[in-house]
């Protein structure tokens, strides 16, 4: 399961640099799957998923599977707002696949 940024966030921007796919990003700005992954021909601007808080584009969200042993948003964040996203459960097996598609 993908992981959310809840409305307790502090935009304290601790989450963001931890993320290895580069799935979290700021407020109001929208993001796109070539950002920090090897899939640099798709450029195309998705549409912003938060205008208050820090978000998780969850297509790009694999709980760090492949990388590290726990989400590192989650053990970064001061006020525990990077939590399971309930709406976006994916195995482990889903995870790794979309891990790899994103990092070939």
């Amino acid at each position: 399961m993908a992981i959310k940024i809840t409305e307790d966030c502090i935009n304290c921007e601790a989450c963001e640099p931890e993320c290895p796919n580069n799935a979290i990003y700021p407020p109001e700005q929208s993001w796109r799957f070539s950002d920090g992954t090897t899939m640099q021909d798709d450029k195309e601007r998705t549409d912003q998923m938060s205008e208050e808080f820090f978000y998780i584009a969850t297509d790009k969200c694999t709980e760090c599977i492949g990388f590290h042993d726990e989400p590192q948003c989650a053990a970064v964040c001061p006020v525990d707002c990077c939590v399971d996203d309930e709406d976006n459960v994916e195995s482990e097996e889903e995870l790794m696949e979309k891990k790899n598609k994103l990092h070939a």
